[in-house]
């Protein structure tokens, strides 16, 4: 995926436009479209990133590498924003069964970045939840066109949202599979004929003091 996210530089030049690219697993950003063959401006493996949205701009979408870098990006529609957040997400959970147990003893911290992720998709559902019901008790009576743009995000949103806790159960489970089971220990208990009885010598000698 790729296309125009405006990108925090700083408070002297603020917002400005950036030419993104999600390939392979990394996102890189370019001054220009046109600048793109000059080589990016830097890059980012999604696979170590936290992604977060905004509560209260529903363009925002920042990009952290916990400890070293964060990345203001704002796109330029909730539309937009929606389709790189799916995009984003897939690119993190693009993982192949057969390589799963691999990249868990790659990456010790896959599943916090699911959670992470779980975290990230659920506050999106919230918000695009309350965008549709904004919508569907306005003042002038339901918005239509509202309506149907927010219910199409949520759509995705919650298909992404589906797909991320299978990835978290599955993680879960190769977790499970790869622990050593629990064993309890047996004691080492030495025999000695002459003082232990057998439970049949026990029941007769009972058996003949109730006789007696």
């Amino acid at each position: 995926m790729e296309g125009i996210l405006w990108k925090w530089t700083n408070y002297w030049n603020g917002w400005q436009t950036r030419w993104f690219v999600l390939e392979n697993g990394i996102i890189s950003y370019y001054k220009s479209q046109e600048e793109v063959c000059q080589g990016c401006k830097g890059s980012v493996k999604v696979s170590v990133c936290q992604i977060n949205v905004n509560s209260i701009d529903n363009t925002r979408l920042d990009i952290v590498i916990p400890g070293q870098q964060h990345m203001y990006l704002r796109a330029p529609s909730p539309q937009d924003r929606q389709k790189w957040l799916v995009a984003l997400g897939s690119a993190k959970a693009c993982v192949d069964s057969k390589d799963l147990k691999a990249a868990a003893l790659e990456d010790t911290n896959s599943l916090s970045h699911k959670k992470s992720e779980l975290r990230l998709y659920c506050d999106l559902m919230m918000q695009q939840v309350h965008a549709v019901k904004s919508a569907a008790t306005a003042e002038g009576g339901p918005e239509t066109q509202a309506i149907e743009d927010a219910s199409s995000l949520l759509t995705a949103t919650c298909d992404t949202f589906i797909r991320t806790l299978e990835d978290i159960m599955r993680l879960t489970s190769n977790a499970s599979a790869n622990s050593a089971p629990f064993e309890m220990p047996i004691p080492n208990i030495t025999k000695n004929n002459s003082s232990v009885k057998t439970p049949r010598q026990s029941i007769s000698r009972t058996l003949s003091q109730e006789n007696r």
